[in-house]
């Protein structure tokens, strides 16, 4: 009887060493790369451990289950990356990231749209939407730049999208071009960072009846601005107007 209380206790401590607790998982990752540009495609790749599944949200709305994530960001920006790694038996474990994305460039460069002669001092406005641009809201214009005596002017920090772009000079206007066929004189390409991205606006010439001091509030109608060209031709030029070219990774 002795001898069984004694081995009792001894097997009691021998089972309690034997108990296995499951490790705490680790979240861990590497993004590349950081910074990135607009539209770029960026690898988050997981290195979490003890870990059996995960959960990524990118900062930008967007949500991701998967163990490593391709993803890629519209608009420019600093995005906080939340990684959790989950256990098996439910510890959860968080990591942070920050990615920098850095937003697209675009030359416009207008033009008188029969002789091509460049425009200076001409307001160069770009909306996000084309019913923006037929609203011709200004407050909600995305930016706005000045053509220098080439006719050149630039934007930048913009994001992977189209543009819509709105020109006035005291003589020159693309109103009526972009009334005509908005895809093809107002509608900028698609913007990726990375890229040199050229737009050509052209515009008409235009005399107005009264002089303007400036950027009309309200855009007049076509109807009245076809009245004031200095010629109006019966079919447009053809003109290639969009140029992109990839720079090269330094």
């Amino acid at each position: 009887m002795k001898r069984l209380m004694i081995i009792l206790p001894i097997l009691s401590v021998l089972l309690a060493g034997c108990y296995y607790e499951e490790p705490l998982p680790y979240a861990d990752a590497v993004i590349t790369p950081n910074p990135a540009y607009v539209g770029e495609e960026i690898a988050f790749d997981n290195f979490s451990s003890n870990t059996s599944h995960v959960e990524w949200t990118m900062g930008d709305g967007s949500s991701a289950s998967a163990w490593n994530v391709l993803h890629y960001y519209y608009d420019p920006g600093f995005y906080t990356v939340d990684l959790r790694a989950h256990s098996y038996d439910g510890k959860t474990s968080i990591a942070s990231f920050v990615v920098e994305v850095i937003g697209s460039e675009l030359t416009v460069v207008v033009k008188e749209i029969i002789d091509e002669y460049p425009v200076e001092g001409a307001s160069v406005v770009l909306f996000a939407t084309l019913d923006d641009w037929y609203e011709a809201d200004y407050s909600k214009a995305v930016d706005e730049q000045f053509t220098n005596q080439n006719g050149v002017c630039q934007f930048a920090g913009l994001s992977y999208q189209r543009y819509y772009v709105d020109v006035y000079e005291d003589n020159h206007v693309n109103w009526i071009l972009g009334e005509e066929d908005p895809y093809r004189w107002i509608e900028t390409q698609d913007l990726p960072g990375g890229w040199d991205h050229t737009f050509i606006a052209y515009v008409d010439f235009v005399t107005w009846e009264k002089k303007s001091t400036g950027r009309p509030a309200q855009r007049p109608s076509v109807g009245s601005l076809r009245e004031q060209l200095k010629s109006a031709p019966a079919a447009r030029p053809e003109r290639e107007n969009k140029f992109s070219v990839k720079r090269e990774k330094k």
